[in-house]
């Protein structure tokens, strides 16, 4: 690294650099693409004069840095730097295109600061690289930007049965920006969510200003997507996905930039689009943890959305079959309005929930312990003459995981320790680690070599109910089935067993449904397990028919009493209410800031050493995880929230400048605490 750069921030001052070559401002403050945290500023550059019309804000450079040419982006340009020596030249300016807009770039340093991360992290997951044949193809072409339409909005009835629906959407084409968390209902027997989605988009656009959805998968994005294009035939919709390929995905975004599209769906990386005039910003099933970004600083999509709402004026819909606790933390500080139908228009929409506990099912005999009791079998056969019927399954496979059948003890491979499965009913044990199969096991505790099923997955369960009714097809949808995850199927009597979020739609809704081995998602350790059981729940009965059309359905598998009640009842926005309130009192998030530091202990134990607490902050732990590292998680309350991430970011910087080995990992509300 030059030792000039180095000394940026101890200069004398501002001072002016010589106008050389006719360069009007001379110098380029560059954010620099590197990975280490106390690197986390602006670097001042000179501009040749060869490179002054293309070096404009926003633009991606190549520049000198540590003896290497590293990518960056022009942040802005000036006449004065607090350099004190001579400024080293661009290298070299890849593109004129500013890819970088003011605002998203005001966005990606909210969020890098929200999540004590790095402006360039942030920004690499805003900006997709650079294809420059798509570029040049698109720079190329004229006369695309049909956004100058003048779009015609009448009420429609998808906002109707909502309380404050018709007043949401008519402030939207009015040109003003409510917030709204949304509890939409059941939409078996329609108007489906998505025409609700669509309706409010139409309202934006009436109002000269653009659109942004955020979905949590392909699938959510084509079935948006078409519902938007229905809607919408004269206004181009765009597609950010990233297993569109680097050509088509840089395409769409290029498209937003130059302004020839207003309306973008896409997955969580959409969310920093660069969307003109932005006037609505829409976060389906914000729950789901596909919306939490794997990498670093990991932001979820519903925070960068709120942040940007924020900062750019523009209006707000959280929606959901059911509701997560971080925005009902949102309406309970009146930050945005609960948009809800009343319960007698839930009632008319909602299929009939039945939770049967051991109560209920103990006339049945020993068959009440059975996974699938009699009663269920005795739905499925009913439903099965008027229509498909759906079963969700927690888990994927055949029977992910296994014990010994004497002691009960989990199966682990004598390799490397993981789980064994069965793959299908043929097959030996495998490992789910490492794919080792192991014909001859035995249980190291007391050398039985019988093996029993501890988890069932997709595949057995549609074995089992395939042999129960013969004459019936069965579906299995997701993402490890041999049809993958399937979109819709129709009408007729059939078996369709899914995995959560796998589901298909059935053309008239599903004449019932089965939700088995409730326990394993509502025992698992996770703060979320209950919110997000009852999310997977609600997603699966809203395909069902309503009671009134016969819908049934039947949560099964000993489930906790909280959320179970919160289904039969319909009710996610009260349970919501009730879980946001038990955190409260509890300090846990969301109702405070909470950094979960990960790494090897000795590493962790340095970390918090560096790290400043602002006043009422507190460090619990570390204590011990798998593989020899540990936790520790750092609280404070929500209003010095933005006081604690300075300090962690500023502990990762002098780790990252003391050289200091072992990479620890900082993870603001995280969504896997337990």
């Amino acid at each position: 690294m030059t030792a000039h750069q180095l000394t940026l921030l101890d200069g004398p001052g501002p001072r002016p650099v010589a106008d050389v070559d006719g360069v009007e401002l001379p110098v380029a403050r560059v954010a620099v693409d590197v990975p280490l945290p106390h690197l986390d500023r602006p670097f001042d550059y000179r501009v040749p004069a060869s490179m002054d019309a293309a070096a404009v804000p926003g633009a991606r450079v190549f520049v000198r840095f540590a003896g290497t040419d590293r990518p960056g982006f022009i942040l802005e340009r000036a006449a004065t730097t607090d350099h004190a020596g001579a400024l080293t030249p661009i290298r070299r300016v890849v593109s004129p295109v500013a890819v970088l807009t003011p605002a998203v770039l005001g966005l990606c340093r909210a969020v890098a600061d929200r999540y004590a991360g790095t402006l360039m992290d942030v920004v690499r997951l805003a900006v997709p690289p650079r294809h420059a044949s798509t570029e040049n193809a698109v720079l190329e072409k004229a006369g695309e930007d049909r956004t100058g339409l003048t779009q015609v909005w009448t009420p429609g009835p998808a906002w109707a049965p909502y309380v404050g629906g018709p007043a949401f959407v008519n402030r939207l084409a009015q040109g003003q920006s409510p917030r709204a968390v949304w509890t939409a209902l059941p939409d078996a027997a329609g108007p489906p969510w998505i025409d609700a989605v669509a309706e409010a988009a139409a309202a934006t656009l009436a109002s000269g200003r653009g659109v942004l959805v955020v979905v949590p998968d392909s699938r959510d994005v084509a079935a948006v997507a078409a519902g938007l294009g229905a809607a919408l035939p004269d206004e181009p919709v765009r597609q950010l996905l990233a297993e569109d390929g680097p050509g088509r995905r840089y395409r769409s975004f290029l498209t937003l930039l130059l302004g020839r599209a207003r309306v973008v769906v896409g997955t969580r990386s959409a969310a920093f689009a660069p969307v003109r005039d932005l006037g609505l910003v829409v976060c389906w099933d914000d729950g789901d943890d596909a919306l939490a970004e794997p990498r670093a600083p990991y932001p979820h999509a519903r925070q960068v959305l709120t942040l940007r709402a924020e900062r750019e004026d523009a209006a707000l819909l959280l929606g959901s079959f059911s509701r997560s606790v971080e925005a009902e933390l949102l309406v309970a500080e009146g930050w945005a309005r609960p948009v809800q139908a009343a319960r007698a228009t839930v009632r008319t929409h909602a299929p009939r929930v039945e939770a049967p506990g051991a109560l209920d099912l103990a006339r049945e005999g020993p068959a009440a312990h059975a996974r699938i009791p009699h009663p269920a079998w005795r739905l499925v056969r009913d439903a099965l003459g008027t229509g498909p019927v759906l079963v969700q399954v927690p888990r994927a496979g055949y029977v992910p995981v296994v014990a010994c059948e004497r002691c009960r003890e989990p199966a682990r491979c004598r390799h490397c320790g993981g789980p064994m499965g069965l793959a299908s009913a043929r097959s030996a044990p495998s490992c789910r680690w490492c794919a080792r199969p192991d014909a001859g096991w035995t249980c190291p505790h007391c050398q039985a070599t019988a093996l029993r099923a501890r988890r069932v997955g997709s595949g057995r369960t549609a074995e089992e109910l395939g042999r129960a009714f013969p004459a019936v097809p069965v579906l299995v949808s997701g993402a490890r089935a041999d049809h993958g995850v399937v979109g819709d199927v129709d009408g007729r009597p059939r078996l369709v067993i899914a995995t959560p979020g796998a589901e298909p739609r059935a053309e008239g809704g599903y004449t019932a449904a089965l939700l088995l081995d409730a326990a394993a998602s509502t025992a698992r350790p996770e703060l979320w397990a209950s919110v997000e059981a009852l999310r997977r729940w609600t997603a699966a009965a809203a395909l069902v028919r309503p009671a009134a059309d016969g819908g049934r359905v039947l949560l099964l598998g000993d489930p906790a009493p909280g959320p179970a009640q919160a289904l039969v009842r319909w009710d996610p926005a009260g349970f919501a209410a009730r879980e946001l309130a038990e955190r409260t009192e509890l300090h846990l998030p969301p109702a405070v800031r909470m950094a979960a530091v990960d790494g090897e202990p000795a590493a962790v134990a340095a970390y918090l050493r560096h790290l400043t607490l602002p006043p009422g902050g507190e460090v619990l732990g570390p204590v011990p995880l798998a593989e020899g590292r540990s936790r520790a998680l750092v609280r404070i309350e929500r209003h010095r929230g933005g006081e604690l991430t300075r300090e962690l970011a500023a502990a990762s910087a002098l780790r990252s400048a003391h050289k200091e080995p072992d990479a620890v990992t900082v993870r603001v509300d995280p969504t896997d605490l337990w």
